[in-house]
């Protein structure tokens, strides 16, 4: 894609959003930018989800540059120090706290874009976590049949993205759900449910294009090495008619096997591009905080496998959630920062 060039509109300084999270950050409707944004995208994405960011500000986390300690906002630290381009960020529907629903996302979303980062985003279609463990769907469509769902579905990605035109933001890359093994918003979504899932993935990808006919559109899974799950997936699409415009892989190799699963995604990704005609993204990696010379070593090795040996078909990494301290949300312990400051695993996103 070409290199955008964005004014920010003065609409931005009557745009309000209500929800109590968005009262609560840190950063709550900054002074119009009235200069011009730009947004390189036609370089390999380097990138972080950074959806906790907010929440851990309200709690007080403080982020340092790794070696002065001067104290930074998060994005423009993974920017500035680490080399990263890209910011991912998740959409729950109603979540309880009110953390990554729509109004949060909008100011994460402000900030990347100022910062000249370009932007995933990335629909759970749940109040909560989405992954291949719980595909849960919004209490409030727990009634609806699968007309209804689709039609939810589509109001809620269009909900989403309206606010981020209504802002100057576009969005380079939109995940239609989040680790989708075995489909979305059980039990009606599941992939065993006849055509059910890929009319729900045409509902969100038919309402990401009628707003941003640019986005590229994910379908994203886990288990990036194992490529039975995406022959699964992906056949079931095809044979469906599942639209899409990129495929989603996430990768947590273990420490003393990460060479070996490194390369069986590039295997996996080399199989599903040339398979169905797609080039493929790491939408999320990670490694344990305290290997840090391991982690180092397998995102350097990623890397470099991703951008040279996938004849140009792998677009990028994304590294999921590496400001997050150690055992944050009862137990996260795959991020990339020791007291507050990006550990040498990130050196691996600088050029």
């Amino acid at each position: 894609m070409k290199i955008s060039k964005i004014l920010m509109a003065a609409a931005v300084a009557s745009t309000g959003f209500s929800a109590a999270c968005t009262e609560d950050s840190p950063i709550t409707n900054p002074p119009v930018v009235k200069e011009e944004i730009v947004i390189d995208r036609t370089t390999f994405a380097k990138g972080a989800d950074v959806s906790w960011l907010t929440q851990l500000e309200k709690e007080g986390e403080l982020f340092y540059t790794p070696e002065e300690r001067v104290q930074m906002e998060c994005m423009q630290l993974l920017r500035d120090y680490c080399g990263m381009n890209s910011i991912r960020l998740r959409v729950w529907v109603n979540p309880t706290s009110g953390w990554c629903n729509i109004d949060d996302v909008v100011i994460k979303a402000r900030r990347a874009h100022e910062l000249g980062m370009r932007l995933m985003i990335d629909f759970h279609f749940s109040d909560t976590w989405a992954d291949p463990a719980n595909q849960i769907t919004p209490a409030a469509w727990a009634s609806y049949d699968i007309d209804q769902l689709q039609t939810a579905v589509a109001s809620h990605v269009t909900d989403m993205l309206s606010k981020l035109q209504a802002l100057g933001i576009e969005p380079e890359w939109v995940q239609i759900g989040n680790e989708t093994r075995g489909g979305m918003l059980y039990p009606l979504g599941s992939y065993e449910n006849g055509s059910n899932y890929a009319l729900l993935v045409n509902a969100g990808y038919d309402a990401v294009k009628a707003i941003f006919p640019s986005s590229q559109v994910i379908i994203h899974l886990d288990g990036g090495d194992n490529i039975s799950l995406y022959t699964r997936i992906f056949g079931y699409l095809a044979s469906n008619g599942g639209k899409y415009d990129m495929i989603g892989m996430s990768l947590y190799p273990d420490v003393d096997t990460w060479q070996q699963q490194v390369d069986d995604c590039i295997a996996n990704i080399n199989s599903v591009a040339a398979t169905y005609g797609k080039p493929v993204m790491i939408c999320e990696v990670g490694m344990r905080y305290d290997e840090v010379e391991t982690s180092a070593a397998m995102l350097s090795y990623l890397r470099d496998k991703c951008e040279n040996a996938t004849s140009g078909q792998c677009k990028g990494i994304f590294y999921w959630e590496p400001e997050a301290p150690a055992g944050y949300n009862n137990g996260y312990q795959l991020g990339a920062f020791a007291d507050g400051a990006p550990t040498a695993a990130l050196d691996a996103f600088k050029d």
